[in-house]
């Protein structure tokens, strides 16, 4: 039975960002504000130890796939995974200069023009397969690093990815995990995020995959979405300058509360939906607890997990004092040797693409017994001078 929900408007609830409006359905994530992620029904803390593969074929088709079903999918998905050389060439003339993210969009834009099937579910798995060439490709050629070689089938996901990403003195195990662990709670996060919502509202009127997910990408780069991972790390560094990487928490809780007596903010902390501590943050501080807990950034991110949240909770008019994955996730990669902020919003890039190509699906294919939804088209009220 379909629920309907009835909305008064009022004066208060616009120019908030649509927040908290419902408008549509997600049929791959949803977020509880009290018990977090879920992918099609499955808590984000249990995914977060399957391979990609299995959450990417869960992600696909509703389901958790049988380890034959998994191998059949991603034999197709090998095939599909090499950008044509002339995508390739065309992406390397492009310029380096700015934000990755500017050059991932493009090269989004580029591959578009070569390798489009015009058809959205072709060419979303097409992209997820092609993503992690694709984005390889891209960092290396902003970086200045070497020629970045072709996937090879016999790799998992994150495996070629890493394989192909071309950072100096690597360790690949190290950089492989933390890959995977990053791609998997980053590929989706219920349907009215920005990155998602725009690349929908683009698709709706027919722009194809590519290009939609071009403009869901300008999307995500903002500093207020997919950035925020870049200001998080760099608070943390800027604490470990100022306090020490052997750091008591009583300095730790001092820095806390002068920074906000100050009026400065306190990064990493907080979520639109969520009134608890943010799941996806959970596994990967419990990762790093086992695997790198004497590295200085774990040691003072552990500190100003328990000693921001223990101030932020003395503020009721504060919904959530807890942090969120921008808290943590930079660090991840940082330990794990990718030491290069500028690209944490490619790669948060590089995980969403599943998601938001999967959702353009639904919305293109499957929603309203397969028309599809019409084309975005909110009303908005005239404000402006009167005659």
């Amino acid at each position: 039975m379909t629920e309907e929900v009835l909305f008064q408007i009022t004066k208060d609830q616009l120019e908030t960002g649509l927040r908290g409006f419902p408008v549509g359905y997600c049929p791959t994530s949803t977020v509880d504000p009290t018990k977090g992620l879920f992918y099609i029904g499955r808590p984000i803390t249990e995914l977060a130890s399957w391979r990609p593969e299995e959450v990417i074929y869960l992600l696909m088709f509703g389901k958790k796939g049988s380890p034959q079903d998994i191998d059949q999918f991603f034999a197709d998905m090998g095939k599909r995974s090499k950008l044509k050389p002339e995508t390739v060439k065309a992406i390397q003339r492009l310029p380096r200069e700015g934000h990755p993210m500017k050059l991932f969009s493009a090269a989004l834009l580029i591959a578009g023009m070569l390798e489009i099937t015009g058809d959205y579910r072709e060419d979303c798995l097409n992209l997820i397969a092609k993503a992690p060439h694709l984005v390889a490709l891209v960092i290396n050629h902003h970086a200045g690093w070497s020629e970045t070689p072709e996937p090879h089938q016999e790799l998992g996901y994150m495996e070629n990815f890493a394989a192909m990403v071309r950072v100096p003195h690597a360790d690949r195990k190290k950089l492989t995990e933390a890959f995977r662990l990053f791609n998997i709670v980053h590929y989706d996060h219920g349907g009215g995020n920005l990155s998602t919502f725009v690349g929908k509202a683009v698709a709706s009127g027919l722009e194809d995959m590519y290009g939609s997910m071009a403009a869901a990408m300008c999307a995500l780069e903002g500093p207020r979405h997919g950035r925020a991972n870049q200001d998080c790390l760099e608070f943390l560094r800027e604490v470990v300058e100022e306090v020490g990487e052997n750091a008591t928490a009583a300095q730790v809780e001092k820095l806390i509360r002068d920074r906000l007596a100050a009026n400065k903010l306190v990064f990493g902390f907080g979520h639109a939906v969520l009134r608890v501590e943010d799941p996806r943050a959970q596994v990967v501080y419990d990762y790093l607890k086992q695997h790198y807990p004497s590295h200085p950034l774990v040691k003072i991110a552990l500190l100003l997990r328990s000693e921001g949240t223990k101030v932020l909770l003395e503020n009721p008019k504060i919904s959530d004092p807890h942090p969120n994955i921008d808290a943590i996730s930079g660090t991840l990669l940082v330990v794990a040797g990718f030491d290069y902020p500028e690209y944490f919003t490619v790669l948060f890039g590089l995980s969403r693409i599943v998601g938001i190509a999967r959702q353009i699906v639904y919305e293109r294919m499957e929603a309203r017994g397969g028309k599809g939804t019409p084309i975005v088209r909110p009303k908005y009220l005239y404000n402006g001078p009167k005659v």
